[in-house]
């Protein structure tokens, strides 16, 4: 028999075996509840330190837990230590920010509630083309020169056989010198090139694949060409009529409205085709019904200078005055007039941000202005003078003068005194235009077309559901009904499309004042009836809302009564002046007999 020495010896913990944390990929549960039943007799014989240890842990784990609450929880039951969204820096949610919020002095509860969901819905898609912006893959890269060197020097024969062999199929010359000079215009995804000499041959194809869509000779002379709201229609500005072809070469309208048509430009989300004509005309046409829009008589004479800014969708005119006009089809006056140059404006450009506008003229001087103040920014001075400049998305200017295309780079922000790419081409440059999303720029002149590659003049990145260069039939099909459904009136451009969603205050006051003149007081004006408290009961809520019924349908009476008084006054009125006229009219006179 043992002693009671050896039994608490036995007893004792320390020489057991702690049992370690259960996992629940470890034991089935039939093996966890005899290992329970084997381990009892341990549970038992815990000190209090150790339960008061686990109490202490289990709380804090708990106040981890709720302070916790929107991390992440993985399966070890650690939270996730940076809870929420990753945040987006300030700088790059400033580059993608669309407009102010609005301040109202008290606005209306429902269109309180309107505006701040406008707002809402604004920073939300604020943040998210901010966070974005991270995953577009491809950047803008400039020309380089080794050291001494400079870019304007280097050949497009150098730089084709430098890049890849994709990009230097870019490079190319169209011989056309039978029907040249020649006008040029891409289509909005950069795929079609369409070309318009002014001996009547036109042309258009997909420049990359160099896939000819179609070709034909109108037989007199072409003043301009431009395509449509896609590839599948362009317009064609002839010596007498406006034309509209489509992909194939055939002859869909013929518009008489609009003769004499020197130049074009469409604005893609309004379908409206813009022209300058040589009797002074500006004409909008609506393409997706086919509907003159508007005409408007500029007093200036021939317009052969146009352009359009992007970001409203106004039309800049240049004279032969010196000036600049800015239009808008709501209005018959010019919304702004600049005085530009001390002679003939000869071409006018305006970047895709609406911010910046490039003339040159007679004087042989290129101006570059803010159209945000319409003040001058820089100004230089070229030798003969640029007769066609370009913009490309990329801030690139492009600027001919005679057979010479020269490139510049940062002419609004630095003072530029030598060009950042040159080239010559073969006759006297009449079209100029970038390609967009390609680091092309294509050159119409005298003998035919040249495609030259101008490293960083496109956008690397393209909206997918705006304009895909590498749509498919059906997903043109899909994106042309979306655009028709979602186009914008031409009531809605204005020099400031912020406007738009704005209250005006103005206007809201001049109605306000027209409904107190035509009632005769002022209903937002009027002071509530408040009943006169009475004892015995008579003052419960019934009564008082009997008695304020009453009172509102006595001033309604007394309204009505006025109206009808005042309607049957000129009702009389008007009774009288016809008896009167009968009277006069039933009387003879001496000259009744030589009436037949």
């Amino acid at each position: 028999m043992a002693s009671a020495g050896e039994a608490t010896v036995n007893a004792s913990h320390v020489g057991k075996k702690k049992k370690s944390a259960a996992r629940y990929w470890e034991n089935p549960q039939g093996e966890s509840k005899d290992e329970n039943k084997d381990v009892e007799d341990g549970d038992q014989t815990e000190t209090t330190e150790k339960v008061d240890q686990k109490k202490t842990q289990e709380a804090k784990k708990r106040k981890q837990e709720e302070n916790d609450m929107a991390g992440k929880k993985f399966i070890s039951g650690k939270s996730d230590p940076f809870p929420g969204p990753a945040p987006v820096p300030e700088d790059r949610i400033q580059k993608f920010k669309r407009k102010n919020k609005n301040k109202m002095p008290r606005p209306h509860p429902k269109l309180r509630d309107i505006i701040r969901q406008s707002d809402k819905a604004s920073e939300m898609s604020q943040e998210q083309a901010a966070r974005f912006d991270l995953l577009l893959p491809e950047d803008a890269g400039f020309l380089e020169g080794d050291e001494g060197e400079d870019t304007c020097m280097i050949s497009q024969e150098d730089i084709a056989n430098a890049v890849d062999i994709t990009s230097g199929a870019k490079h190319f010359n169209l011989k056309l010198s039978q029907f040249g000079p020649y006008r040029v215009d891409y289509s909005k995804t950069g795929r079609h090139l369409l070309i318009g000499g002014r001996r009547g041959h036109i042309a258009c194809l997909d420049w990359q694949s160099k896939q000819l869509m179609c070709e034909i000779n109108v037989m007199e002379s072409v003043n301009d060409v431009k395509w449509l709201h896609s590839e599948s229609m362009y317009a064609v500005a002839q010596k007498k009529w406006l034309y509209i072809y489509d992909s194939r070469g055939i002859e869909l309208h013929c518009i008489r409205k609009f003769n004499d048509v020197l130049r074009m430009q469409f604005l893609p989300y309004h379908f409206l085709l813009a022209t300058a004509s040589a009797t002074g005309f500006l004409q909008y046409l609506d393409v997706s019904v086919g509907k003159e829009v508007a005409a408007i008589c500029t007093k200036t004479g021939r317009i052969d200078v146009m352009c359009q800014n992007p970001y409203n969708a106004i039309i800049h005119l240049g004279h032969h005055n010196g000036t600049v006009s800015l239009w808008s089809p709501n209005q018959k006056e010019p919304l702004v007039k600049m005085l530009c140059h001390q002679g003939n404006v000869r071409s006018v450009a305006v970047d895709k941000s609406g911010t910046y506008m490039v003339t040159s003229g007679m004087d042989k001087k290129l101006k570059v202005y803010d159209i945000r103040a319409f003040k001058p920014l820089k100004s230089y001075f070229l030798p003969a003078g640029a007769s066609c400049l370009s913009l490309s998305q990329r801030g690139l200017l492009s600027a001919a003068t005679g057979d010479i295309v020269q490139v510049y780079r940062d002419v609004w922000s630095t003072p530029v005194t030598k060009p950042y790419m040159a080239h010559r081409a073969q006759g006297a440059v009449w079209g100029l235009q970038f390609c967009p999303f390609e680091d092309v720029l294509g050159v119409g002149h005298g003998d035919g077309f040249t495609s030259m590659l101008v490293p960083g003049a496109g956008e690397p990145n393209f909206d997918g559901l705006d304009a895909n260069p590498y749509r498919s039939a059906k997903q043109r099909q899909e994106w042309e009904v979306k655009a028709l459904l979602e186009k914008i009136q031409p009531e809605l451009i204005s020099l400031d499309p912020h406007e738009l969603g704005q209250v005006d205050q103005a206007s809201f006051k001049q109605r306000h004042q027209d409904r107190v003149q035509a009632l005769g007081f002022d209903p937002l004006a009027t002071e509530k009836f408040i009943p006169r408290h009475k004892k015995k009961g008579r003052s419960s809520a019934g009564n008082i809302e009997k008695r304020k019924k009453q009172v509102a349908h006595e001033d309604q009476r007394t309204v009505i009564r006025r109206t009808v008084e005042d309607k049957m006054k000129i009702q009389q009125e008007r009774e009288a002046r016809e008896k009167k006229a009968a009277v006069l009219s039933s009387q003879k006179s001496a000259l009744d007999r030589f009436k037949k």
